[in-house]
This record gives structure tokens, sequence and C-alpha cells, in this order.
């Protein structure tokens, strides 16, 4: 498969802005304390403590990227069949890919890993709006 048709500077800023997104969903304000209670850690802990920062955001960021890549992909093999494919149904696939995909794989994980349904939510709940988000924006600039 050839890549090079692929909007490289839609993926680049779709990865920014599930990079943000993530940042907002797991911001101190929003879902992180619940999620790090849920998760079994003591509220008094630092997030991180003891992990190399630099590894785990810019993990994180790869992993964005990969998945930015991975719904430009699908929508250049969707968009040709659909007529006016636009922001609407990039956002559409990307949501479906959030929800057949990251939610419906990941759930025997963490239900086994012993963290429970309500982590599973909050996690692929964000997994879910940026796929989403991913693919609106890669829908829009088609």
């Amino acid at each position: 498969m050839d890549l090079t048709h692929l909007n490289w500077l839609a993926i680049l800023a779709a990865t920014v802005a599930a990079f943000i997104a993530g940042g907002i969903w797991f911001g101190p304000k929003t879902f992180f304390p619940v999620w790090w209670k849920l998760m079994g850690k003591d509220p008094a802990a630092v997030p991180g403590a003891g992990s190399n920062m630099a590894v785990v955001f810019g993990s994180t960021a790869v992993a964005a990227f990969v998945e930015a890549v991975s719904v430009a992909v699908v929508i250049s093999f969707v968009a040709p069949a659909t007529p006016g494919f636009g922001p609407l149904q990039g956002a559409l696939t990307g949501f479906l890919l959030g929800i057949g995909l990251a939610a419906a794989s990941s759930l025997s994980h963490r239900l086994f890993a012993g963290v429970g349904f309500r982590v599973w939510l909050i996690e692929v709940s964000s997994d879910v709006l940026n796929l989403t988000i991913m693919g609106l924006i890669i829908g829009s600039w088609r």
C-alpha cells in the first residue's frame, strides 16, 4: 500500500488534537481524580512517580500518530465509495473504529486485569472521542 496519498498535515493535526483532548479528558478537573481512585491509587500519590515522563508522553504521542494514520487509511478506502464524504462521515468512521476496535477489544483486557468496568468506561470513552475527533479532522481535509 502506498501511503503517500494520505494527507499528512491532517494526520498531524488529528494527532495533536487527540493528544490535547486526552490531556483534557484525564485532567485534574475532569476524569483523572475518579479514574485514579478507581485504579486503586492513593490520591496523595504523584502520577508517574518513578516513570520517565518523556517516555510516557512520547509513547502516547506516537500511539496517537499511529491511530491517526490508521483512521486516514480507513477513510482513504471508505471515502471514494461514499458520495459527499466529509467531516461528519469522517467523524462517524472514527467513532465506529473507536467502538468496534478500541472499546470491544479492550473490554476483556481491562476486566481480566481486575480494574473494573468503570475504569474501562473512562479509558475507552477517551479513545472513542479521540478517534472521532481524528476522523472529523481527516474527513474535513480530504
